[in-house]
């Protein structure tokens, strides 16, 4: 059985990409589609570290050689963080959160709602003739499409009540869109006199207020006490409603609220 959970993004979230590109630190992305993702590794190691209680952390996330003979295969297994709608700035509505269909048809497969993805340029928000501007993008009224049942498309909790306007984009815009509208920071290092070392660094996070979830099950180690262990990591995750994932911890990244599908 594959279960899910949401996590909606409190702040950037930086989880470093493999290679690094001049003066740009990118993030993770998934390799086929180019898209920001939270590796598994990470939300399985930042949920290790919060189990106190030692036989319960090798039972759930196995043993690892510090601290056992031999290594042995945990009863959890926990997938990577996709993403679901991520904020764009609008210049005609504030905040507007694009998805698109192949990334809706990938969470829909999860929930039962595969026969129901919406078509491209739905819209939560028509107003007359009145355009969307998303950065540099122009979307014309005659393009878009009434969309009544977008609720249906995101989780109906007190965490998601900021998403008022959802839009859903072909699939090549919304990556560009996306990659458009990553938090980037700019740093410079200075010298013992204070004037600039080198160049400027340019560090890419996923912004604040995107929309992610992750997917989680049992192993063939649970041996019969799958519905134990569910029981378990459920407790797990509901005791640590903040986490913090990714790099950049002292600057305040990667708070994330997290929280189980109903």
């Amino acid at each position: 059985m594959i279960n899910y959970a949401y996590l909606y993004l409190l702040s950037p979230l930086h989880t470093g990409g493999t290679t690094q590109e001049g003066n740009l630190l990118g993030i993770a992305r998934e390799s086929h589609t180019n898209f920001p993702y939270i590796p598994s590794s990470s939300i399985r190691g930042r949920l290790r570290a919060s189990v106190e209680d030692k036989d319960q952390k090798f039972k759930l996330f196995g043993t690892d050689l510090e601290n056992a003979s031999q290594l042995e295969q945990g009863t959890i297994w926990i997938g990577d963080g996709s993403l679901l709608w991520l904020p764009v700035p609008s210049l005609s509505h504030g905040v507007v959160w694009v998805s698109c269909p192949m990334l809706l048809k990938r969470w829909a497969r999860f929930t039962g709602k595969l026969n129901r993805i919406p078509v491209e340029y739905s819209c939560n928000f028509l107003n007359g003739n009145s355009a969307v501007y998303l950065k540099d993008a122009i979307l014309k009224a005659e393009e878009l499409k009434q969309w009544q049942d977008w609720q249906d498309f995101l989780p109906q909790t007190p965490q998601t009540n900021t998403i008022e306007r959802a839009i859903v984009l072909p699939d090549k815009h919304c990556a560009t869109l996306i990659q458009m509208s990553l938090w980037r920071q700019v740093k410079i290092k200075l010298d013992e006199n204070k004037t600039v070392d080198g160049g400027f660094r340019y560090e890419e996070a996923i912004p604040p207020d995107t929309l992610m979830y992750f997917t989680w099950g049992t192993t063939s180690a649970a041996n019969g006490t799958a519905s134990q262990i569910h029981q378990e990591f459920s407790q797990l995750l509901a005791k640590h409603e903040i986490l913090q994932i990714g790099g950049q911890e002292s600057l305040g990244r990667g708070f994330v609220q997290q929280w189980l599908e109903k």
